[in-house]
Formats: structure tokens, sequence, C-alpha cells
């Protein structure tokens, strides 16, 4: 597994030991690796790797079935200050996976990518079968993978799935980050009694996705053969407005929303139509956002340090 130390990435490789052995491939850029010091004691194996080391991809990779990659910039915010460095890991980085996966006869590669490869549609809820239109460096870098894993799979013949996240939360993800999640931030403010800052008037809307369904989602891509793209969400909207007001709700403060302006890159309204994945993957999500925000700021007032 790649970026295995990062959010989503630890959340699955803890999930994975329960199958079998897990090699975590991670640089520690974005990732930490104190989210698999843990599992680390319990067998999982760790290479400290940068995934554009295409000789090295090849040689830790040797010998393993699939490699769930997840290493990514996953930031809309940061691939507009450099899209070349957002592009460089993205793109050449997927490209080196799969290159590594193809010359040691990897079984699988499931990919995560973006449902921000989307953009603005008027069409709700998203299926994967409109035409994407990003908006960001970020969202046209995680379409390029996709290709890349589609063109390997039909050249090739190396089996890939593309799982396009919609906006994943849960415990883990790290609310100091420069670029941190809307989610993490706001717990983390109102556990504090500060104010989060809402860019835009509140309207705009997300599906949130807890991160224990994802995992589920990546597992049901090796007990099935399938192949191909599939949206991953809760498929239901939250509006930002709703979601602080709910936050404060269930953390039991109530603080002031400071309002700012819209961000460049940010699409306005996101919903996804999971039929696919329901169908095809037997994917079905069991965390609704009241659920899953209870689990995670309970994590949160356990794990977080208070922000300063």
């Amino acid at each position: 597994m790649t970026g295995g130390a990062g959010f989503i990435g630890s959340n699955l490789a803890e999930a994975l030991l329960d199958l079998g052995e897990v090699l975590v491939v991670d640089d520690l850029s974005t990732g930490n690796q104190t989210n698999i010091d843990s599992l680390i004691e319990n067998s999982l194996c760790f290479h400290e790797v940068n995934i554009l080391d295409y000789e090295k991809m090849v040689k830790v990779t040797h010998g393993v079935d699939v490699i769930f990659h997840h290493a990514a910039l996953a930031s809309v915010s940061g691939s507009i200050e450099n899209p070349a460095k957002s592009n460089a890991v993205n793109v050449t980085g997927t490209l080196s996976v799969l290159e590594a996966a193809r010359k040691n006869n990897v079984k699988k590669v499931v990919f995560a990518s973006s449902s921000s490869v989307y953009g603005d549609t008027l069409q709700l809820p998203v299926h994967e079968q409109i035409k994407p239109c990003p908006l960001s460096p970020y969202a046209v870098s995680k379409l390029a993978a996709e290709h890349y894993c589609r063109v390997y799979s039909h050249i090739y013949g190396l089996p890939t799935v593309c799982l396009r996240y919609f906006n994943v939360y849960g415990p883990r993800q790290d609310p100091a980050s420069e670029y941190s999640a809307v989610i993490p931030l706001f717990i983390s403010l109102v556990l504090e009694e500060k104010s989060p800052t809402i860019f835009g008037d509140g309207s705009t809307t997300r599906d949130f996705v807890y991160v224990k369904d994802i995992v589920h989602a990546n597992i049901q891509c090796i007990k099935t053969g399938v192949e191909g793209v599939f949206n991953v969400a809760c498929g239901r909207q939250t509006s930002l407005n709703e979601l602080a007001y709910l936050i404060m709700k269930k953390v039991g403060k109530k603080v002031d929303i400071i309002y700012g302006p819209k961000r460049r890159g940010d699409v306005e309204h996101s919903l996804a139509d999971i039929t696919e994945a329901t169908d095809k993957l037997g994917f079905k999500p069991e965390y609704d956002i009241e659920k899953g925000l209870g689990e995670t700021i309970e994590w949160y007032k356990k794990n977080l340090n208070p922000v300063n």
C-alpha cells in the first residue's frame, strides 16, 4: 500500500492486517508514522520510500499481490499554488506505481481517485458516466491518473479499480495540516470554543463519507473481480452551515461562524450516485453523517492536541 501512514491509508492498513500481510510505502511528507506505529508492532511492514523513486518501488513491491495506491498530494488549494508538484506526485507517481505493478505481475491495483474530477456539474447526483470537468490542477491530476489506470488495464492486462472518493472524514485526519479538511478543522475549533471559517455563504454542499465505509469499499475490490471506476460516498448532501451546527450540537458548545470569500477551484455542490458501487462491488455505506460525526468527535476528544 502506498500512502499507508496517512489518514485513509492507515485506517485501511489496520483493517487489511486482519486479512493477511500488509506492506506500507510512505515518504512521510504528508503522512505520519504515529498513525501506524501500533500496526508495525502488530506485524505491518513499513518502508519509507517516495513513489517517484521507481527503482525502489519495483524492489519493495516484489511479491505483492495487490497495491492500494493512496499516496498523493490531496489538496485543491495546494495544487493551485504549485500545480507542477501536484502533477509530479499524483500523475508521475501513479505511473511509477503502475509500472512497478506491471513489472512485478501484481494481481490488481486499487487507486484512490476523487469526486473532484466531476467539477461543478449541474446534474446531481453524479454518476460515473457523466463527463468529467475538473476545476483544479489536483482534479486534473486525479483524472489523468485514472486514465493511466484504464490504459494499463487495456494494454497490459493489469486489473485496476479507481474509487472516486467524495469528502472523507474520520479518526486520524489531521486538523493542524496547512490544507486541513473541513470536518477535523471544525471539530478541533469547536472543542476549543473557537470560531470556524466557512468560505462562501455556507450553502455549499458536500457528500461526506466516513472512513470506515471507504475501507469497506477497498476491501470489496479484492473480494470481487470487478474493474473500472466507482463512486464511493454516503449518498447524502450536507451543507457547510448544517455541518457546523451539527458539530456544535454533538460537541455541546456553541460558537460564532466566520464567513470568508469563496475559494478558487472549490466545487459548489456534491452528491454521489453510488448505484454502480452497490451493484458491482457490494458496497453499502453503514454510516450517515450523524453516526460518523459521533465516532469522529469522540476520537478527537481523546486524541486531539488543542489548536493554538
